[in-house]
């Protein structure tokens, strides 16, 4: 797979996923099951209190993050940014109308990103590039992004399917901890994945 076609081959798999299980469902998202994509966005959310913050969400899939940091934290600031036009439009739909939300269209590697307080990443990046350094390149763009705090999960185990890539956390936490100083590793949610936080 070369790098510059994986935007293409990523939308190409999740399109070939909504057709299979449909818009509504989060398997188009890669998930198991909403469940699965609640614990995840449970660890995410416990980098720090985020009321009244700036949010923006790399890879923003349907969106969904927003209504469960609103639930826990109240009104935030939020923005989606995501590469997958039938995705974005979908979030547009569910969530456009909420106060202080805003979707745009973007790969979140490639496109200059707003500054926020805290920038999440849920599943986003757990996709295989034939370029060693890329997970490394994106935490650090998505980290200089931030004005609090980045958080993300990785998967540690996954089931091959030549699109996926799992991750072994030391060697993230080693390369996190070269641009913060403020880094954890949260891993008792999940057997196949990890969260990490790195904090300003």
């Amino acid at each position: 797979m070369n790098p510059l076609n994986d935007p293409a081959v990523i939308i190409n798999y999740h399109r070939m996923m909504v057709g299979t299980y449909g818009m509504q469902s989060s398997l188009a998202l890669g998930w198991r099951d909403m469940e699965s994509q609640l614990v995840r966005f449970e660890a995410l959310a416990g980098i720090a209190g985020m009321s009244g913050c700036s949010v923006l969400d790399a890879g923003c899939g349907y969106g969904d993050l927003l209504p469960y940091l609103i639930s826990r934290y109240g009104q935030l600031n939020y923005t989606g940014i995501e590469q997958i036009p039938e995705f974005l439009d979908e979030a547009s739909k569910r969530y456009g109308k909420y106060e202080n939300a805003v979707f745009m269209n973007g790969n979140f590697a490639l496109t200059d990103l707003p500054r926020a307080d805290y920038v999440l990443a849920s599943g986003s990046l757990n996709y295989r590039s034939e370029d060693p350094d890329f997970i490394f390149r994106v935490i650090a763009k998505l980290y200089s992004a931030c004005l609090h705090g980045f958080a993300f999960n990785l998967l540690r185990a996954i089931v091959p399917n030549g699109l996926l890539v799992a991750y072994n956390c030391e060697k993230i936490m080693a390369c996190c901890s070269k641009l913060c100083p403020n880094v954890k590793l949260v891993n008792d949610y999940a057997e196949e994945d990890f969260t990490i936080y790195m904090l300003r």
